[in-house]
Order: C-alpha cells, then sequence, then structure tokens
C-alpha cells in the first residue's frame, strides 16, 4: 500500500445498539469484553448500567442504546463492552454485537445531512454505506461531552 493511501485510510469497528447500525474509529477502542454484571451506582443517570473493575480500574458502563436515545439494550448472548478512551476518560459501552473491522478511504464516508447546529446531530458525523447497510459514524467526544457519564469515572 502506497504512503498516500495510508493517510487517506479511516478504520472502524462496526457494532449494533438498539438494533441499528454503527461504527467508531478504531483509534478510541481500548477492548473488546465479553458482557460481565456491574454494579450499580445510585442517582446514576439512565444510561449509566453501574461500574465495572477493568485491571484495578473502575469505569462507568454506559448502555450505548439509551444513551442514544433508543430503547434500553437487553443483554444477550452476543452482548459485548466495548472500552473506549473518550476524552481523558475511559468508559465501556454496552452494545448488542460487534460485527468487523472496516478499512475504509475517507473519501467513502458521506457527511451527514442533517448535520448542523443541534448538538443531538453532531454525533452522527458521517454516514458509511457498506454493502446494504447504512451504518452511523459516532463521534465519542461530542456523545458524551458534558455529561455526567463522562464524570463518573
Amino acid at each position: 500500500m502506497h504512503k498516500s493511501e495510508t493517510k487517506n485510510t479511516v478504520e472502524f469497528i462496526s457494532l449494533n445498539a438498539g438494533g441499528q447500525g454503527f461504527c467508531i474509529e478504531i483509534k478510541s477502542i481500548r477492548e473488546i469484553r465479553r458482557w460481565n454484571s456491574v454494579t450499580p451506582l445510585p442517582n446514576s443517570p439512565t444510561s449509566v448500567l453501574g461500574v465495572m473493575n477493568l485491571r484495578g480500574a473502575v469505569i462507568p458502563i454506559v448502555d450505548l442504546s439509551a444513551r442514544l436515545g433508543l430503547s434500553q439494550a437487553t443483554v444477550g448472548a452476543r452482548s459485548v463492552v466495548v472500552v473506549a478512551a473518550i476524552g481523558n476518560r475511559v468508559m465501556g459501552l454496552l452494545v448488542e454485537a460487534v460485527s468487523e473491522i472496516l478499512s475504509v478511504s475517507a473519501e467513502a464516508i458521506q457527511p451527514n445531512p442533517t448535520q448542523g447546529s443541534d448538538s443531538s446531530t453532531n454525533q452522527i458525523t458521517g454516514l458509511l454505506s457498506i454493502e446494504d447497510t447504512m451504518l452511523r459514524v459516532l463521534n465519542l467526544d461530542d456523545l458524551f461531552t458534558g455529561t455526567s457519564e463522562a464524570e463518573t469515572a
């Protein structure tokens, strides 16, 4: 692969949350773990399921589906926790399933036609068409900026 091709390639992890397809840039992902029970915290936002001990560090576990305003996740056999670095915090994101790693050219990412000044639409920075599926490109920093979920860690 030529150096110029490497610069224009972006890698994502595709996942399902709330029955919909999303992708997160791989550079934000620390690891992917099977679901384990969490310790609930009183008075937490509804999308915060609790905390988990990850090799001595206590991290918040957030239901990504609920955080996006979709229905709350039901833990199933394929449910996983995607551990991600968001700003200067590490959090776990409960998702229904992780599908694959995608390497795409930056030009393949279509802009979000609804993106504007409304902060809720800035969480989806683009759209990626993979075969017959449209994946939403999530910006985790915007999704968790200024929220108590990010401050829970």
